[in-house]
């Protein structure tokens, strides 16, 4: 095994080596030279699609139709999309992998999930007029150039917003790069312009000439994180100034007459001139070293280094860790490196490895860390497991030591070592991988359907597989042969039950392709209502979607597929979905009552539910601002019963009739008594003024009250009313009014009355009128049920004592006129003893 630091290079004080990932990468008619490459951030895939400029040898139609390849960095061909959409002027990754294509009209594709599916936008602001020249991308945006400079930014993939940003100079443009949002000093996108011999800077309010008078500059290239710049002049050299332009920190003369074809930072710490088959990386204080391929070599820069990828070879150029460092390097007599030396020694059994453990044992702590590290950072499977050892003799050796570093490294090792198998080509770094996270790890895994290896990475690292199961029956619906019952038995089988899975997800796939007759079966195994319904209607299935919002209960779910057959079917054959479903059809009437009458006739009509229509229009007219149109509503209500056979609609028919009658007689006698014009309302008028609205009863009770007596007959006669119901008005009526006179008449003159003369006397007294109440006293003899003693307490009430007590005497009611006496005072009781004594005498 040869020793770690064989491939490192010294670049000043610091150490970068250069790792062999894969070998073999490209087939050799590939010609890589002739093609754009770009790399997905955190060693991601690689997209490349044909440069245009460069003039190619033909190779028959197929090889010549224009596409757009993604491989991985082992060269494994994952997606192939086909491309005849234009011009590409810019092709970039997010840092969740999504493909970004902007055309030269200013079209935008972003390819997500590996698939070869797409959300298009535009970039507007004149880029279709205009043309895009070339785009810079970076984790989530990019800025577009167009052929006028002016520049479109567009900072988020999800919800692309683009934004015009200041307006540069028009000089042409030499080259140009971005700063991030997330590492501006604005906080937002800034563009650096090199423009004729001078720098511009450019952000979203303003384009400011920062009077770098050296240019012209071929090339600009940002930091990762952006603290540093570093510009490639036209005379050969690389300036490296701080990320605010303060101060300059290296200039480096390539010698080469020849401009660079790229210029990339190798993380934060050098800069990498690329020409045709040699790279210079330039490091702090101008220190510089050269490498020399035999194939074109492309530069796909990494946040903690820089791949290098040709078509015999993929490498990944880093600054060695220093944890590394501390551990390899030549002649380190650092803790790590001597406890590294131990374990060692202890595999060849020597006695001297507890020496060197003696002689490091204060620092022990701190040597087991640093080789967990540098076997967290190692991509050789065997210095992994030599620091590894290392590091477990180390903790094995200390009384006291958490092992949880050393157990989170292994299970990080493990999945470290499986991803970048080169059939699975993801040479993902440890650095990388923290910031990635293994959940975007798994997610990318599925990405390129490695199943069973993203759900055992899931299930060693204890993380949920639900997103693994669903993306595999959605590449399952898309891509398989099987019968559609067959694809249906072998999804549910393997998914059926398991947590967190969504058969809406699955069925929509479903649909997509066109297997419609799938997705519905597929949604039965969905148990939420409210992922179901969307989908079934907008395949089309309506009455299903109706049926499983209704077996939900969930009222705003049924509200929304009724919303959506109304505007969708003709009003016949939306009334004759929901007729069947009891539920939906009274949904539809407590809704339409409140915000759309008309359609609440429509189904009333349609069903030949005559009442509630008749109803409904009543509950109208009651609810009409003037009389003629409530006699309309009337009117019509009375028709719309006028072919009914029921028993109860011939009632409110009739009752109907009786309400327009009655509503005729009120507007006549508001024009004789108020002499106000037809059609005046009740509402605004006192109760005792109008008698608009007023029920049958109510408007006798008003005409007696004000001793319109023949109007009041009239209303009796008209509608049958009871002898007993108008003397009961009668009475109420002339009370209420105080028209004592007239219930003197009454008491005087009138020998019968329907409802008995205790009424009279109730209401009379019940009014404060004793005297005329008295009156009624000795009328009540013709009422059955009325006795003496009832009588004696009438005259009592009344305080007419010597009354009660003659009408004792007279009963010969010996009990009662006692019972006399003890209310009585005065003169009254004198009075009752006389009678007492006379009642006494004749015994």
């Amino acid at each position: 095994m040869s020793k770690p630091t064989a491939n490192w290079e010294k670049l000043g004080d610091r150490f970068y080596r250069k790792i062999q990932l894969y070998t073999a990468v490209f087939d050799q008619d590939l010609e890589l030279e002739n093609y754009n490459v770009v790399g997905a951030p955190y060693s991601g895939a690689v997209a490349i699609y044909r440069d245009e400029n460069k003039i190619t040898a033909y190779r028959g139609v197929q090889a010549s139709k224009a596409s757009i390849d993604i491989y991985s960095c082992a060269g494994k061909l994952i997606r192939r999309i086909d491309w005849s959409k234009g011009t590409i002027k810019g092709l970039g990754w997010s840092e969740d992998e999504k493909l970004l294509v902007v055309t030269e009209d200013g079209t935008v594709r972003c390819y997500y999930d590996l698939q070869g599916d797409f959300v298009p936008f535009s970039l507007g602001h004149g880029a279709e007029e205009h043309l895009v020249q070339s785009c810079k991308f970076y984790g989530s945006g990019f800025v577009a150039l167009l052929g006028n400079n002016n520049l479109i930014s567009v900072t988020s993939y999800t919800e692309p917003r683009p934004k015009l940003l200041a307006i540069p100079p028009p000089d042409p443009i030499i080259s140009w790069s971005i700063i991030p949002p997330a590492y501006s000093l604005s906080r937002s996108v800034e563009v650096i312009l090199a423009i004729d011999k001078t720098l511009w800077v450019v952000d979203a309010t303003e384009a400011e000439d920062r009077n770098f008078d050296a240019g012209p500059f071929r090339h600009i290239s940002v930091s990762p994180r952006g603290e540093f710049l570093a510009f490639y002049t036209d005379d050969g050299k690389v300036w490296v100034v701080s990320g605010d332009w303060s101060d300059k920190l290296s200039e480096y003369d390539s010698k080469v007459k020849t401009v660079p074809k790229d210029m990339q930072w190798c993380g934060s710490n050098a800069v990498a001139l690329a020409w045709e088959d040699e790279v210079h990386l330039i490091g702090p204080r101008s220190a510089a070293t050269k490498f020399y391929y035999d194939a074109f070599i492309h530069l796909l820069p990494d946040v903690d280094g820089l791949r290098l990828l040709t078509n015999d070879v993929c490498e990944y150029l880093q600054k060695v860790p220093d944890e590394t460092v501390d551990v390899f390097r030549l002649g380190s007599d650092t803790p790590a490196a001597n406890l590294l030396e131990a374990a060692s020694l202890l595999e060849q059994k020597s006695p001297k490895a507890d020496d060197l453990i003696q002689l490091i044992r204060p620092s022990l702590a701190e040597a087991v860390a640093t080789c967990i590290k540098a076997a967290a950072h190692e991509f050789n499977i065997h210095w992994q497991k030599s620091l590894l050892r290392a590091a477990s003799f180390g903790k094995s050796v200390l009384d006291l030591y958490s092992s949880d570093d050393f157990v989170e490294t292994c299970d990080t090792l493990r999945v470290l070592n499986a991803v970048r198998f080169y059939e699975i080509g993801l040479p993902i770094s440890y650095e990388q991988y923290r910031r990635l996270t293994p959940e975007k790890l798994i997610e990318r895994l599925t990405n390129r359907n490695e199943y069973l290896l993203a759900l055992r990475v899931a299930s060693y690292l204890q993380l949920p597989s639900a997103h693994i199961h669903g993306h595999w029956a959605q590449q399952k619906v898309r891509v398989s042969t099987d019968t559609e019952e067959q694809i249906c038995a072998l999804i549910v089988k393997k998914l059926h039950g398991r947590p967190g899975i969504s058969f809406e997800e699955i069925a929509r796939a479903a649909y997509d392709e066109g297997r419609v007759r799938l997705a519905t079966e597929l949604l039965n195994y969905e148990p939420r209502a409210g992922k179901q319904v969307p989908l079934l209607l907008s395949m089309k299935e309506d009455n299903i979607a109706l049926d499983k919002a209704i077996e939900s209960g969930d009222t705003d779910l049924i509200f929304h597929v009724l919303h959506h057959l109304h505007k969708k079917l003709p009003l016949a054959s939306f009334f004759r979905v929901i007729n069947t479903r009891p539920v939906a059809t009274a949904l539809v009437e407590s809704s339409a009552l409140d915000q759309d009458r008309n359609l609440l006739k429509d189904l009333y009509y349609q069903d030949d539910r005559r009442l509630d229509g008749s109803n409904l229009l009543l509950t109208e007219a009651l609810a009409q601002p003037s009389l003629s149109a409530a006699h309309d509503k009337l009117k019509l209500a009375s028709k719309y019963l006028s072919d009914s056979r029921d028993p109860t609609a011939q009632f409110q028919r009739q009752a109907l009739d009786d309400a327009t009658k009655l509503l005729r007689l009120q507007e006549q006698f508001d024009k004789d008594l108020l002499g106000s014009p037809g059609g005046v309302t009740s509402p605004g008028l006192t109760r005792g003024t109008s008698l608009v609205g007023l029920s049958t009863h109510d408007t006798i009770f008003h005409l007696l009250r004000q001793s319109h007596t023949k109007r009041a007959a009239k209303v009796q006669s008209e509608f049958k009313i009871p002898d007993k119901t108008f003397t009961w008005l009668r009475l109420r009526a002339l009370v209420s009014a105080r028209h004592w006179t007239e219930l003197e008449d009454i008491a005087a003159k009138q020998k019968k009355s329907p409802i008995g003369w205790v009424p009279f006397f109730n209401e009379i007294l019940g009014a404060g009128n004793t005297r005329v109440a008295s009156l009624f006293v000795p009328k009540t003899t013709a009422d059955k049920g009325v006795g003496v003693l009832e009588r004696v307490d009438m005259w009592l009430k009344c305080g007419l004592v010597v009354k009660a007590a003659e009408e004792a005497f007279r009963a010969k009611d010996r009990a009662a006129l006692e019972g006399v006496r003890d209310k009585a005072e005065g003169s009254a009781a004198v009075e009752v003893e006389r009678l007492l004594g006379m009642l006494g005498g004749k015994r």
